[in-house]
């Protein structure tokens, strides 16, 4: 897959109407699993109860829709994307010039005499305790105390709220462990995993590790980065930790923002959101990450395309169940669970667990219904006016839906490329196991590599992109225009 890593979309787009859903709490780190309650419990881990900051409990829960009771996987966290990320790093293949940011207007934190949370290392009374991080700056801490009045924010403090689990009770792998493709003998042929590629190094990154991790720092074709998952919202995001002068380490917080994973540097400890990778309270607020195209695909399928590639590995350091699905049910329920504090004004312009292939860039955003794409294998689309094609391939297995991730639904692999190559516009239909272009009859992989025809080893260049379910993509991106059309 040639890339380069794209900036985040720029702040200013965060609606009036929030929709944060708790969906039940991992349990807090240690050797045991991480269930949640109300979830399908794979080991003997006990539920944790509910720390919400109003003193919500899932049972308080009100759900917006009136569909059957399943049961509600565990919560989970993601980044967002931030500003003054640093230069675009030269990958293998094809470069890709950076969307166009928007310049953030950063709020003046006011002034305080309420000493700094954390500030001289040492925990505030009543707080959860920090993760210890041998680079922690002495700076103050949002983690500890997000509503210090010293803080400015780019969202209000108290939407973002409690999942359940302290920092790091659902633990990032920070020393991952790979293995070469030949030697994996842990995964089914659709199970899904994570491919990511930069200059040249491949890696695959299992969603049944993932999901109890849900972060995996990392370095990769000599660029460090964050590997992100996040189950509730069904989103991978793939994050540069180059960021303000300085390379990041992040964990999780415990924390969600409409509906979304909060992650922590633990550098200075801000909080960010994961769906677009932006610092939004703390030490490097405003801060935006640079993205990697990074995209869910079936382990067949990645397997036979990078036989030299490595798989990050189940030896992780602590014991899970890997291989079995904690959020069981969640892929096909209609049921969404919100606290009661929260607001119901939910995008309805599609049902809000449909999936879709989100893309942004330069301050456009766009959303392909999945079952549009599933049907056809070929989309083009064009955004800020550069041609696109989403593709999709059957084969891969929903990580949210069976009690085995490999028995999920078929949801399939996709991917987004830009259409033209050395200048020459091209149109790609679906044919077989793979694609072919109209204008030379060329075939093509789902990583976007011309394996046979006038035009093989050629490569398309790969365009960042989420595959989600809609309430969290309109939620964020509440401008989104809809493929196709709706009536």
């Amino acid at each position: 897959m040639s890339a380069r890593p794209s900036r985040g979309v720029a702040p200013g787009r965060f609606p009036a109407a929030l929709v944060i859903l708790v969906l039940l709490a991992a349990a807090c780190g240690g050797g045991e699993d991480p269930p949640a309650t109300g979830a399908t419990i794979v080991d003997d881990a006990p539920a944790p109860e509910s720390d919400s900051d109003d003193g919500a409990s899932p049972a308080a829960a009100t759900d917006l829709q009136s569909t059957p009771a399943v049961d509600a996987p565990p919560v989970s966290g993601e980044p967002q994307a931030a500003a003054g990320a640093p230069a675009d790093t030269a990958s293998s293949g094809t470069s890709a010039a950076a969307p166009t940011t928007t310049a953030l207007s950063i709020p003046e934190a006011p002034e305080t005499d309420v000493p700094p949370p954390n500030a001289d290392g040492e925990n505030p009374p009543g707080r959860a305790p920090l993760a210890d991080s041998s680079g922690r700056e002495a700076v103050p801490s949002a983690l500890a105390d997000r509503s210090w009045p010293g803080f400015a924010a780019l969202i209000p403090p108290d939407q973002i709220r409690s999942g359940g689990p302290p920092p790091d009770g659902i633990p990032a792998i920070d020393e991952p462990v790979f293995a070469p493709v030949g030697e994996v003998d842990f995964l089914a042929d659709s199970e899904a995993v994570l491919a990511l590629e930069i200059n040249g190094d491949a890696r695959a990154y299992p969603l049944q590790i993932m999901t109890w991790h849900e972060l995996v720092n990392d370095t990769v074709g000599g660029v460090p980065v964050t590997i992100s998952y996040c189950p509730l919202c069904n989103s991978s995001v793939a994050y540069d930790r180059n960021a303000a002068g300085r390379v990041l380490d992040f964990g999780t917080s415990g924390m969600l923002y409409q509906s979304s994973m909060v992650m922590y540097d633990r550098q200075t400890q801000s909080l960010w959101t994961h769906f677009d990778g932006l610092a939004v309270i703390g030490e490097l607020i405003g801060t935006q990450l640079d993205f990697w195209p990074m995209a869910i695909v079936s382990w067949a399928a990645w397997r036979d395309a990078h036989p030299d590639g490595m798989v990050l590995t189940q030896e992780t350091g602590y014991h899970r169940s890997y291989g079995r699905n904690p959020y069981v049910g969640y892929e096909t329920s209609e049921r969404l669970l919100t606290p009661a504090f929260q607001s119901t004004d939910i995008d309805e312009r599609l049902p809000a667990k449909e999936r879709v292939v989100g893309i942004r860039s330069a301050g456009q955003a766009i959303a392909v219904r999945h079952a549009h794409l599933t049907g056809r294998g070929a989309v083009e689309v064009e955004l800020a006016g550069v041609p696109l094609v989403v593709w999709n391939l059957p084969g891969a297995s929903s990580a949210i839906d069976a009690p085995e991730l490999a028995n999920g639904i078929d949801v399939g692999s996709t991917g987004v490329f830009e259409r033209t190559l050395d200048g020459r516009l091209l149109s790609f239909t679906r044919s077989g196991d793979g694609f072919r272009d109209d204008e030379t009859g060329s075939t093509w992989n789902l990583f976007g590599e011309a394996t046979a025809g006038e035009l093989a080893g050629n490569r398309l260049l790969a365009r960042e992109f989420v595959d989600t379910f809609w309430f969290a993509w309109g939620t964020f991106e509440p401008t989104s225009s809809i493929v196709p059309p709706l009536g």
